[in-house]
């Protein structure tokens, strides 16, 4: 058994035992006052889920004098269960005419003595109620002060996100319109090389740049959210982008075990995409000459991607910083719910091992 049962065990007990052990010790022998007290305090537990019921079958022991502990604790949770205040106000009216009437009907009381009395039942019927009401609201406005502390970190959330989205979306026209302005004149001037050149492979190359520089106009879009890319980005774009490195001259091989069935959801066909461009890029960068491995595999439920290249046969190409690189790659990884381990192999190369989930 929980601590926590254990305390609701001992307080349920202390609410019906100390009413029982006040009507026991108010009275010193066996009769109809003594027996409708115990009784009285006997279906206190009932008060949980009929708080009303528990007060109608303590009112025999409240008319006959020995009620009050146990009514006190009934009352107060009929107060916690309805804090309304006329269904309180009869429930107060009718335990004071019953704790009343025999005491009015069996003595003779003066005036001062008839208000005391009926004073005195009404407080002791009416202040157990209100302060069981006042809990009842208490907890009431607690819940609704948390709710309205939800709502409104809620909506600051919800405005910071907008201010975020905002900026983002900014930043994106902004990267539209510079970048994309410098590789549209690199497209441009690339298509006018290639119509203008003598030499076929000059030609040949002026062609791949107008198509690379085309291509990452529409990856940038697509990415900026500003329109779809007009070149596949999942694991079926993969070879096309295998062709087009080894069209440029790096030495790259293809190994897939993946079929067309492959069941890989498009977020991390994106991201795996992103991973085997990165890594061909970083390769055709720092390891000029050597050849290039790509292998892709589906096993135990995970997408596993392995790109590795030799040691380096030339100087590395500087092409500027090439922007967040392993980092950002990794991050994109993170995201998609997977893992990427990049480092130098044991022949002086490099290998980039990614690992995602065949399902999100």
């Amino acid at each position: 058994m929980t601590p926590v049962r254990w305390r609701r065990l001992g307080s349920e007990a202390l609410a019906v035992g100390i009413p029982a052990v006040a009507v026991v010790f108010a009275h010193d022998h066996v009769g109809y006052a003594l027996l409708s007290g115990l009784f009285a305090a006997a279906v206190l537990p009932l008060r949980h889920r009929w708080p009303w019921l528990a007060v109608l079958l303590g009112l025999p022991a409240l008319a006959g004098g020995l009620g009050w502990a146990p009514i006190i604790v009934a009352l107060f949770a009929l107060g916690r269960a309805q804090p309304r205040m006329w269904p309180l106000a009869g429930w107060i009216l009718l335990c004071a005419v019953v704790a009343a009437a025999p005491v009015l009907a069996t003595q003779s009381l003066g005036f001062g003595a008839i208000m005391l009395t009926i004073s005195f039942v009404l407080v002791a019927s009416g202040a157990p109620m209100a302060l069981g009401a006042l809990v009842s609201l208490r907890q009431q406005l607690a819940d609704s002060l948390r709710r309205l502390e939800e709502a409104t970190e809620a909506e600051l959330a919800a405005k910071a996100e907008t201010a975020r989205a905002e900026e983002r979306a900014r930043i994106a026209r902004e990267i539209h319109d510079a970048v994309g302005h410098h590789v549209t004149l690199l497209a441009v001037e690339s298509a006018a090389l290639a119509a203008t050149a003598q030499d076929e492979v000059a030609r040949e190359t002026a062609g791949r740049m107008r198509a690379l520089a085309k291509q990452a106009l529409d990856e940038m879009r697509a990415t900026l959210g500003l329109g779809t890319s007009g070149q596949p980005t999942g694991l079926s774009g993969i070879p096309e982008l295998v062709g087009r490195v080894r069209r440029a001259g790096v030495d790259v091989e293809l190994s897939t075990e993946l079929t067309e069935q492959h069941g890989v959801p498009p977020a991390v066909e994106r991201a795996a995409y992103r991973v085997v461009q990165e890594a061909l890029t970083n390769a055709s960068k720092h390891a000029p000459g050597a050849s290039v491995t790509v292998r892709l595999g589906c096993r135990d439920g995970v997408l596993r991607i392995v790109v590795r290249n030799g040691a380096p046969q030339g100087r590395s190409v500087e092409v500027g910083s090439g922007g967040s690189g392993l980092a950002g790659l990794s991050e994109r990884v993170r995201m998609a719910g997977g893992w990427l381990d990049a480092g130098p192999s044991e022949d002086g190369g490099f290998e980039l091992v990614a690992v995602l989930p065949q399902q999100r």
